[in-house]
């Protein structure tokens, strides 16, 4: 419907979270007051110049008025109108003081939030110098109109600029313009060339999309489409950032105008020029980059290796001892030389990569870049010169003279000059406060100073932080280069001088072979340095993880974490938990003092250390306080019920750990159960040991546990409630038992119960009462038990309790005997018992209560039995006693959002799914059964009290609980969704709590009681006491405070195709009412598509699903990056001040939800001095429990995701967003870009780009562990590499992105190096331990080849640096740098005792081989990306599953990136062995290359280690079956890579098809050392008879000649003869085969040929044949025309199967060997084991019987 002609909004039409279209509707959001005062805020349109040619309805509001003015769509409209209303209602509930009148919005709320929403614009104006175009009004009554105005415009203009939010200066750009035309309009302009009033450039239906929006969205995909699917160079078109960033210089208005200029060059996509017009920077692959963007790190290394070299030339033992001698010190100021050389490095890298950005409008940049190479070049000559000068006087001189000292002394004040700005940077780095004030204030003068040192740029301005978090990281960060450094000169530089002189003194003729570059060794010297340079370069990621480690375990103890660890110490402080939860989650005493003040703050402190450590008693306080008691009730037993729900307690646990309402008139707090185990058992105990004691004695002993003085307490009253219960109330009987437990209570009080009654008996009486109890709760009761157990007890109390003796007269008198003598002769209460009705539910539950607290023993502590609730009970509990902001009413909290993206995963396992058998005929269902065996047990005992009453009806009745009970143990969207629910659900309970009274909530508690023990739920609308003013109210307090989207992408088509998913997501929005899926329905309009983004929810009085808003899109959805897309399209639809990015492999937990208000308050606390920006949140990963894998993978994400973030945020202040869960200030980042990035391929990663994002426009992102949410990994290898892969690769696109180069250059030294060691530089040190090995075991292969290793490093004691880099190889390698955070985190949440109990399991369930593996896997993909490109997402699948992965899957995606690099190593150590002096002392061939063999099987062995039946016989004959089959393959052009070898073979290459010129190169010349086994091995043979000319080389390639011709005609023959002339084949081969053996007996007869020269020759020239055929891979452009390319085929598909052959040769010995199977299934599923749970059926495929499935 068009805009002009559309009706008055329809009473009944769909809405959102509130009918803002309709505020007379009967809605309970209508009833706040502060939404009423928004909309009517938005309704006062007053004498606003109508839009012309329009209809204008009263019911119009201010945003109507922009839509008809702008051309703004209506949805959009109606989107924005609820946003707006929303967001303004809740900033209104927010104030500390309404206002006076509440149905009139404040003005303060409406500026404070055009200030936050506006900030970017205004600093974008600020940095362009360009005047502000938002105006004060001249009329101050219409200054709220205005500001509502410019909100409005600029809300509308995001909400409909679809992918153009990613590039936020661009919407800055159009708001400018569209804001200067609305105040040209509320200003009465009139139009010079018309003379009409001023109307908008945009008019009409659409006009804004059309003329805006969609002519820059054409730009942004024709410039992908130059991206040949991501394919090209990143340097060859126009991402997000290069279009976005054209809009941070002043050309933007002269170029693209208002309106915009379509003619301009901006919309000339790249393929139609010469070259991209880059904006900013330039995307250049290239391992330079990590230098480029950390140059300052690199110099510090390579500076600090240079002096310690010469240093430790000397030979001095302590470097202090060299220094003193005055040549040193000369020589070491060569680094200013080395120094001035790595700037012009810098530079030349500078022009070589950023050239393309300069043009005739910038030639700033190009004047910069050239006079930056030409003044290093200059100051590389002055210090050259002055160098020369100083040695030519010390030598003329021969001593240190007076003038060469004046030349020293000149020198040194050149280098004070030169350091100058060095020492700048330090003093601002001292003074903070000074480079930040520099850097954001725009003035032109502080442009000039800084144009040499630094780019302009909008982002990463005043990124320092405050003088304190300096003096953190200072410290931590001098503590580990101090380490290092000292390290690195004894143990690495030090040692290798010796060894290093010796070379230099060998003579040429000592070599084996023709030495090619001659003069003193220089290519043994480098290969012996170069290992210990590698290990140098990256130890400092060694040193960093070791001290972060402690000093993440030292924050953690300060923040309290870990001090509950297990049930047992949660009973010692369960008596303080109430006033915990009263003191964090309740709102009562935040006005109790000012929490702001530091009065307030000492204050918390003090109460927080009293609730800590038990400092005055509070527990005391909730017997007085009984609406307190009431309220903790109220939270703790629904955390309980909720756990019943997930079915991770059962009924029996739910009474043992409930706490109950009061009944029955007792006195004390009823505790659960569970913590009164044992308590009278031991309180008896006490009363029979002291029965001569005085009874304050007793009381005093029996008071000194209050879980004991509780459980007697109760116990009594119980006792005394119930036995008068059961009897006549008119009976005598009740009057005698009244008068007894009257003459009780008196002795209780006067002090002599123990001088009254024999304590001795109290143990008989308590025999009496539990057997009294136990006929009691049995369904079928016989009365007369009853009786006779009544009539013991009280002839036990009459006669041998009371100690005095009393005649029947005097007991009569006390009215302890019946009056009637004839009683006495008969049965007393025979006619007196009177039992409760079978329903009275209430009362069996207390007599139940009462008997567990008679009869409990200690095994109740093992309450709850559930592992997940046993840890979550524990870190709840714990959590409370964390310092955390105190919570707000649910009424002035935060409103928050989650956003989760979700494409085509499962939603809800369907029957087939569940009941449908692997290939070892194991299904999901019956593995869950057998994974989660106690929840199974507690899901049919559920199911049987809600009325199952057969097995089979698991299958008809109970189908829907059964797909959802299985779900929810499942990576799915319902456990994410189920999870995301309970934060509306914990709202509810807060709002009720909020308000409610005390009668209203100890109505709910007894509700609640009577709902778990029925089949009701729990509903706050039940409530006796509650009038109709409050129906609904938690209801609507919840949805104005909390919306759930989920980012369905497909979710139209799914609908179209009747997909089960669409079904399955329609499930979810039907029974969670919050609940909204977003997703983009592609409309076809017969010419062309149409794309909209729509938002629908389920109406539950319609019964149907409903689409609230549709907002047109301008084109497809997808141009960028999937995920970050699938996100940006939802969040306009989000609501609140903050949004909470979850995943679709999360969860979260309802006793976490109710701790969301006091996070939230985390946004208006500084951090330093900065207020957070983005909230990080801890995760609990929750599959660490399926397999030994996933528990390492578990291991190894919960110390990154608790103690790497805990150290990143404080004290190190470089967190950043590694993912989710974290909550994002959602204002900050709709108006800098959204929650992620988006450009193809760079982006891949896109979650951290968020992090890089918010750093660089000055966030702040901190980090907070009182709170949790779950989080499930990959729990197959292959699942763990594919991951590992996508994250390598997305950090390989990351060291070419400007984000990650404008860190590296604009962050302080010491948080530059945080950021490196913590994101790229992980990578790309684990990169280096991996070619550590390389380096060393070539350097030692050419050493052994080359025969100069016997003479050089025969003495031992020089090899203690490379015994020192071996031994830090090796840690690495082992995962024992990784292990330490986990053994250290583990230590803080679980005691030190079990940390290293769980590392040494680890370490027998082989995680050394999983994380040497790993180390492979992150080594490859990263390489591999950097150099070449490639990156993808990889769809890793979420399955939990065990079953076996055949030998063909492993090695397709093992064979590139582990298997041939190992056989390469193994290759090495083998040749070494062979040829080296030192390895006939076996210990020292041991001791050298352990590590690297080692390394070696790991990297074969790992895929079938941790492969499931990976050493079963039959499994590995199929399996070679299969590989065979699979690489003989010749199917059609379409098979796929599952299928067929040659398509494996050419998908493995692809990524060479796609490089640059560059890594062609690179790739070739690393492809060269496969020829030096040749080269080295050939003059070892016996036929060079012992010849050192280079001919033996030369001569040795006959042999590859003469093999390739053998090739060639037999590939001749066979093509011409085998089909039709058989015969003349099998002559021919017959020929060669004769031709072969006379060759080898004329070379054994007339030359020094050995027979075992054939074998070794192999050795020799395989490698070298691979060699030619990866270059050949490389050259494929060239080749593939030509017949070579079909011999290229055949060698790789030959070299394939040796390969394959080598790999599967050890796992069959292994598979033969009997009982290693049993062994392997046991180190995989050990953690399944230790549960007791049946794996070796899940594993064989065997079955037990009594399955469901």
């Amino acid at each position: 419907m068009s805009l002009t002609d559309r009706p008055a909004p329809l009473e009944d039409e769909p809405f959102n979270v509130i009918p803002v279209h309709n505020l007379l509707a009967d809605h309970p959001s209508l009833r706040f007051p502060e939404v009423r005062a928004a909309a009517a805020a938005l309704r006062n349109v007053g004498d606003l110049r109508k839009p012309p040619d329009v209809q204008w309805h009263p019911t119009m509001d201010l945003l109507d008025w922009l839509a008809l003015f702008f051309g703004f769509q209506r949805d959009n409209v109606k989107n924005q109108r609820e946003h707006l209303v929303l967001h303004l209602a809740n900033a209104q509930m927010r104030l500390s003081s309404q206002p006076d009148n509440i149905d009139i919005l404040d003005p303060g709320v409406l500026r404070s939030f055009l200030r936050k929403l506006l900030k970017n614009y205004t600093n974008w104006c600020s940095y362009l110098r360009k005047e502000s175009n938002i105006w004060s009004s001249s009329h101050p009554t219409s200054d709220q109109r205005r500001d509502l105005l410019y909100v409005g415009l600029y809300l509308l203009i995001w909400g409909e600029a679809a992918n153009l939010r990613f590039m936020p200066e661009f919407i800055c750009y159009i708001f400018h313009n569209m804001a200067m035309e609305l105040n040209r309009i509320l200003e009465d302009y009139t139009d010079r060339n018309t003379g009409q009033p001023a109307m908008p450039s945009t008019l009409g239906e659409n006009a804004f999309l059309n003329s805006v929006v969609k002519p820059i969205y054409e730009t942004v995909k024709a410039e992908v489409e130059c991206s040949k699917n991501g394919t090209a160079s990143h340097a060859a078109w126009r991402n997000y950032d290069d279009l976005n960033e054209y809009f941070w210089s002043r050309r933007c208005f002269h170029e693209l105008k208002w309106p915009m200029d379509v003619e301009c060059k901006f919309f000339v996509e790249s393929s139609k020029r010469k070259r991209a017009r880059k904006t900013g920077f330039v995307e250049i692959r290239s391992f330079w980059n990590l230098y480029r963007s950390f140059d300052r790190l690199w110099v510090m290394h390579f500076l600090f290796l240079q002096a310690a070299i010469l240093v430790a030339w000397e030979g001095e033992v302590y470097p202090w001892q060299a220094l003193k001698n005055r040549d040193i010190q000369v020589r070491i100021l060569t680094v200013f030389i080395s120094w001035s050389g790595f700037r012009f490095l810098q530079a030349l890298l500078d022009v070589w990569m950023q050239h393309s950005l300069v043009s005739f409008s910038k030639p700033g940049l190009g004047i910069r870049m050239l006079l930056k190479a030409v003044v290093a070049v200059a100051w590389i000559i002055i210090f050259t010169f002055l160098h020369i000068k100083i040695w030519e006087h010390r030598k003329n001189d021969k001593t240190w003279s007076a003038e060469a000292n004046r030349w020293v002394f000149l020198y040194l004040q050149v280098a004070f000059v030169y350091v100058l700005p060095e020492l700048l940077a330090l003093a601002l780095f001292v003074l903070p406060w000074i480079s930040n004030f520099f850097e954001e204030t725009n003035w032109k003068i502080f442009y000039l100073m800084s144009w040499w040192f630094q780019r302009k740029s909008f982002v990463g301005r005043g990124l320092r932080e405050g003088l304190v978090d300096n003096v953190r990281y200072t410290m931590f960060w001098t503590v580990v280069l101090a380490t290092k450094f000292a390290f690195s000169y004894f143990l690495q530089i030090q040692p290798m001088i010796r060894p290093t002189k010796q070379l230099l003194e060998i003579k040429e003729d000592e070599y084996d072979w023709d030495e090619v570059f001659r003069g003193r060794n220089k290519i043994a010297i480098g290969l012996l340095w170069l290992p210990v340079v590698l290990i140098y370069l990256m130890d400092i990621q060694i040193w960093y993880s070791i001290y972060s480690s402690f000093v993440g375990v030292g924050v953690g103890l300060f923040q309290h974490i870990g001090e509950i660890r297990t049930i047992q110490q949660l009973r010692l402080r369960f008596q303080f938990f109430a006033s915990a939860i009263q003191f964090n989650l309740m709102p009562e005493e935040q006005l109790l003092n000012g929490r702001g003040s530091l009065r307030g703050k000492f204050v918390d402190a003090i109460h927080r250390l009293k609730l800590r450590y038990g400092f005055g008693k509070p527990y005391k306080k909730l017997e007085s306080n009984q609406i307190e008691a009431h309220r903790f009730a109220q939270i703790w037993n629904e955390i309980i019920t909720t756990f019943r729900e997930e079915d991770i307690i059962s009924d029996l646990e739910v009474e043992l750990l409930e706490l109950p309402p009061n009944a029955w008139n007792i006195r004390i707090i009823r505790w659960p159960c569970f913590l009164l185990c044992n308590e009278l058992l031991l309180a008896l105990s006490q009363a029979k040991a002291l029965v001569q004691a005085p009874d304050k004695w007793i009381w005093n002993r029996i008071c000194k546990n209050e879980y004991r003085r509780c459980a007697v307490i109760e116990a009594y009253d119980s006792i005394k409630h119930m036995m008068l219960a059961i009897l006549n109330v008119q009976s005598e009987e009740h009057s005698i038992l009244t008068a007894l437990f009257l003459e009780i209570n008196h002795s209780i009080e006067i002090e002599r119960f123990s001088k009254t009654f024999n304590m001795n008996v109290l143990p008989q009486i308590h025999i009496k009462l539990i057997k009294l109890l136990q006929i009691l709760i049995k369904p079928k009761k016989d009365a007369n038990q009853v009786v006779n157990c009544l009539q013991t007890l009280y002839e036990v109390a009459i006669r041998d309790f009371i100690k005095d003796e009393r005649t029947i007269e005097q007991l009569r008198e006390d009215g302890l005997a019946p009056r009637d003598p004839a009683a006495m002769a008969g049965l007393l209460f025979g006619n007196a018992v009177k039992l409760p009705d079978l329903g009275d539910e209430k009362f069996y539950r207390q007599a139940r209560r009462l008997l567990t607290i008679l009869t409990s023993r200690d095994s109740i502590q093992n309450i709850p039995a559930n592992i997940q609730a046993r840890r979550r009970l524990a870190f709840f509990s714990n959590s409370l006693f964390m310092n955390m902001p105190h919570a707000p009413q649910v009424e002035k909290m935060m409103a928050f959002s989650v956003l989760t993206p979700y494409y085509n995963e499962e939603v809800l396992y369907s029957k087939e799914q569940l009941v449908t058998g692997n290939e070892d005929g194991i299904s999901i269902l019956y593995y869950l059964q057998t994974i989660y065996d106690d929840e199974w047990k507690n899901f049919i005992e559920r199911m049987r009290r809600e009325g199952m009453v057969k097995d089979e009806e698991i299958w008809t009745t109970k189908k829907e609980e059964l797909r959802l009970w299985a779900s929810y143990r499942g990576q799915t969207l319902s456990r994410t969704v189920r999870g995301m629910m309970y934060y509306s659900r914990a709202l509810k309970l807060l709002a009720f709590l909020d308000s409610a009274s005390e009668m209203d909530i100890k109505g709910a508690q007894e509700l609640g009681s009577t709902a778990r023990d029925g089949s009701d739920s729990f509903d706050l609308e039940r409530l006796p006491s509650r009038g109709l003013v409050f129906q609904g109210h938690e209801q609507r307090m919840s949805s104005m405070k909390f919306t759930y989207v989920i980012a369905c992408q497909i979710y139209g088509a799914q609908k179209a195709k009747k997909d089960p998913h669409a079904e399955e997501i329609l499930y979810l929005m039907k029974h969670n009412e919050p609940l909204r899926v977003a997703y983009v329905d592609e409309v076809s309009t017969g010419r062309d598509e149409e794309y909209y983004s729509v938002l629908v929810k389920y109406d539950q009085q319609l019964q149907q699903e409903v689409e609230i808003y549709r907002v047109k899109l301008p084109g497809p959805l997808k141009i960028g990056e999937g995920k970050p897309e699938n996100q940006n399209h939802a969040l306009i639809f989000t609501r609140g001040d903050a949004v909470q990015t979850i995943d679709m492999n999360q969860d979260s937990y309802f006793e976490e939800a109710l701790k969301i208000r006091n996070l939230l308050e985390e946004y208006g606390v500084n951090y330093g001095i900065r207020k957070p920006t983005i909230l990080g949140v801890r995760e609990h990963i929750f599959t660490g429990s399926v397999s030994s894998l996933a528990w390492f993978m578990s291991a190894q994400e919960t110390s990154f995701v608790t103690l790497g973030q805990r150290v990143l945020a404080n004290p190190l202040k470089i967190r950043l967003h590694y993912g989710h869960p974290d909550i994002f200030d959602r204002f900050w980042f709709l108006t800098r870009g959204g929650l992620s990035k988006a450009s193809r391929v760079i982006n891949i990663s896109e979650d951290i780009f968020a992090g890089f994002n918010c750093t660089l426009r000055g966030g702040n992102v901190t980090h907070h562990e009182y709170i949790q949410v779950g989080k499930g990994r990959d729990v197959g290898l292959n699942q763990i590499s594919m991951f590992e892969a996508k994250v390598a690769s997305g950090n390989g696109e990351q060291v070419l992105s400007r984000d990650v180069y404008r860190l590296g250059h604009r962050l302080d030294f010491l948080r530059m190096l945080s950021f490196f060691y913590t994101t790229v530089g992980f990578f790309f040190n684990t990169m280096m331990v991996i070619l550590t090995v390389y380096s060393f075991l070539w350097g030692r292969l050419y050493l052994a080849l080359s025969g100069i290793e016997d003479v050089a490093l025969a003495d031992s004691n020089t090899n203690k640096a490379l015994g020192a880099i071996l031994n830090q190889q090796f840690i690495i390698q082992l995962g024992l740098f990784t292990a330490l955070p986990m053994i250290v985190e583990n230590s803080l949440e679980h005691g030190f005792l079990e940390a290293i109990w769980d590392f040494l399991t680890m370490q027998l369930q082989l995680s050394s081989v999983f994380y040497t593996f790993s180390m492979g896997t992150r080594t490859h993909f990263f390489g591999r990306t950097v150099l070449h490109g490639g990156a993808k997402y990889r769809a890793t699948g979420r399955g939990f599953v065990v079953q076996h992965k055949s030998f063909s899957e492993n090695y397709r995606l093992y064979a590139r990136s582990h298997f041939i690099k190992a056989i390469e190593l193994g290759l090495i150590l083998t040749v070494y062995a062979s040829y080296s002096p030192l390895a006939k002392d076996t210990f020292v061939y041991i001791a050298m290359t352990v590590s690297s063999w080692f390394l070696v099987l790991s990297w074969i062995m790992a895929p079938f280690v941790f492969n499931p039946s990976g050493f079963d016989w039959l499994k590995m004959v199929y399996d070679f079956d299969e590989f065979v089959n699979w690489i003989w393959y010749r199917g059609s052009v379409f098979a796929k890579a599952e299928q067929s070898w040659e398509r494996w073979w050419y998908e493995e290459q692809e990524h060479l098809r796609i490089t640059g010129p560059w890594g062609r190169r690179v790739e070739i010349l690393l492809d060269l050392r496969f020829f030096f086994f040749q080269y080295g091995m050939v003059y070892h043979l016996g036929i060079a008879d012992h010849s050192t000319s280079l001919v033996v080389y030369f001569l040795s390639w006959i042999y590859i000649f003469v093999a390739f011709g053998i090739y060639l005609v037999i590939s001749y023959a066979r093509d011409k003869y085998a089909a039709k002339k058989h015969i003349y084949f099998r002559l021919i081969q017959f020929i060669v085969i004769i031709l072969g053996i006379l060759l080898i007996v004329v070379l054994l007869e007339f030359t020094a040929f050995k027979f075992s020269d054939i074998f070794t020759s192999l050795l020799a020239f395989l490698p070298t044949g691979w060699g030619l055929l990866s270059i050949a891979q490389v050259l494929r452009p060239l080749l593939q025309p030509t017949w070579l390319w079909g011999s290229v085929i055949y060698a790789a598909r030959v070299y394939d199967i040796m390969f394959g052959v080598i790999v599967m040769t050890p796992v069959a010995i292994l598979s033969w060997m009997p009982g290693l199977q049993s062994m392997q299934t046991r180190i995989l599923f050990n953690e399944a084991f230790s549960r007791g749970l049946r794996i070796f059926q899940i594993v064989t495929g065997v079955k037990s019987r009594s399955s469901y499935s």
